[in-house]
């Protein structure tokens, strides 16, 4: 889920998302070992895990959509919605080796009223007063400027010298028919603060256990801290925004809710696909 004025994620991956998941750079959390025999034990067994989780093993377009609403946090005061959002993320895989891929993404997102959730275009703001205009979230990416997703870690690609290697070990859970994975995105150093997405995939456990799929059909729900985005030019106002986002992965952009689908196909064709010709 791309989340405004940050180097980025999506510039990164670039791609989310955040969010979808939602998606989506991670990093290996501290390492917590499988308590039941279904979850990754080995870094190999959790880097097949989070690529079908992700995106798929196959070098193939995997476009994910979601939604969700964007908070206003300002000191000890209650958070206030803002406006709401909807968007789409297109992943792919690139084969680097037997060990290694290469996620590169797209992303557009459109921000909505709150109440009504038509799109915004002007944007009158609680906190100045001022009328902005409503910039849409729009990213793409390309091989060697996505994230790095090995059996020595997750690592934005053009900033993997400052991640060392770490043997891949996610954190999964199980309960009744579902598996899911806490995993966090990681940002290059040096960006402002606050920054940071946590993000939850959900998996049916009857397709975790199918070694025959390439790909599974996730879900994801997402918290996103982030400085105010540059179109509400705030200035040096306190403060920051929180995103939630819910969303899943889809297997075309027909899938895609149609009020969302025609407008990107309109205004953004270029990236509603991934080309890697």
């Amino acid at each position: 889920m791309y989340t405004g004025n940050e180097v980025n994620r999506r510039d990164l991956l670039t791609a989310g998302i955040a969010l979808a998941g939602a998606g989506a750079g991670v990093t290996a959390l501290p390492a917590i070992a499988a308590a039941d025999p279904v979850l990754p034990r080995t870094p190999e067994e959790n880097l097949r895990a989070i690529v079908r989780a992700s995106a798929s093993l196959k070098e193939e377009n995997c476009p994910w959509y979601y939604n969700g609403t964007i908070y206003g946090c300002v000191g000890e005061e209650q958070p206030r919605p803002l406006f709401k959002f909807e968007g789409m993320e297109m992943y792919r895989m690139l084969h680097i080796s037997p060990t290694e891929y290469e996620m590169i993404g797209n992303t557009v997102t459109f921000f909505t009223d709150v109440e009504t959730n038509a799109f915004l275009y002007d944007y009158k703001n609680p906190y100045t007063g001022a009328t902005n205009k409503v910039e849409a979230a729009v990213q793409g990416g390309k091989a060697g400027r996505g994230f790095e997703y090995s059996i020595n870690g997750i690592r934005p690609k053009i900033a993997k010298d400052k991640f060392p290697d770490q043997p891949l070990q996610m954190w999964w859970s199980t309960a009744g028919d579902y598996v899911w994975l806490h995993d966090q995105t990681v940002y290059p150093p040096g960006l402002q603060a606050p920054r940071m997405q946590r993000k939850t995939n959900f998996i049916r456990k009857d397709e975790f256990l199918n070694p025959k799929l390439d790909r599974f059909r996730t879900m994801f729900t997402a918290a996103v801290f982030m400085p105010w985005p540059k179109w509400m030019e705030m200035g040096d106002r306190p403060g920051h925004i929180v995103w939630h986002a819910s969303g899943v992965k889809l297997n075309s952009i027909d899938e895609v809710p149609e009020k969302h689908r025609v407008r990107a196909l309109k205004e953004h064709p270029d990236r509603m696909t991934i080309s890697v010709n």
